[in-house]
Order: structure tokens, then sequence, then C-alpha cells
């Protein structure tokens, strides 16, 4: 299947409707239907503030995070649209991509 990945960029300390924006936005994409959205932590990064972003030992609200999902061109079309409506401000990275499954059947423990 043709699609894209999509890669939001945020950090912890973000919140959109109550939630860290990154929480929210794959609680978006189990409500809207989406293959999925994987929240991936980081350890560093420069933000486009060009400040460095990183984990402390005792705090972890300046943590970086990205959350990538797997998407057809209808689906970003939504995710985009709903995203505008919501006013919500992301940093984003969408690439054209060729994604599937291979194998035996899904084993939902995985």
């Amino acid at each position: 299947m043709n699609g894209y990945q999509i890669t939001f960029f945020t950090r912890q300390d973000r919140r959109h409707a109550g939630k860290p924006v990154a929480d929210w936005l794959v609680h978006l994409a189990a409500e809207m239907g989406l293959r999925g959205a994987t929240l991936i932590p980081a350890s560093e990064g420069v933000g486009h503030d060009r400040r460095l972003h990183s984990v402390h030992f005792f705090e972890l609200t300046d943590q970086p995070l990205a959350v990538l999902m797997a998407v057809t061109d209808e689906e970003a079309e939504r995710l985009f649209e709903r995203l505008r409506s919501e006013g919500v401000h992301l940093f984003y990275v969408k690439t054209p991509a060729e994604f599937g499954s291979i194998g035996g059947a899904a084993d939902p423990a995985a």
C-alpha cells in the first residue's frame, strides 16, 4: 500500500485538550480508525527555537517526543483536517512511504 509516514515532533510538557500532545495524537489515531501510532521518547533534541531539549534525571517535562503514523493519502487528508479544526500547533515531516504487513496472521499480543 502507498501513502505517507507522518512524524510529529513535540515535547512532554506540551498539552492539548488536557493531555500531553503526544498522548493526544496516539488517542486521536485510534479514534479516527488509523492503523496505529507509535510514540517514541528521545533523550535529546534541538527544537524550532534552536534550544537543546533533553531528559533530566528528575525532570521529564522537556523530553523530546516523536509520534509516527503510516497513513494512506485519504487518511492523511482527514488527519490534517482534524488537526486544523482542533487548532493544535505541531511540527511534522510527511514522507511518501510504501507500507503493509508480511507473514502470518497478526498476533494481537505482539
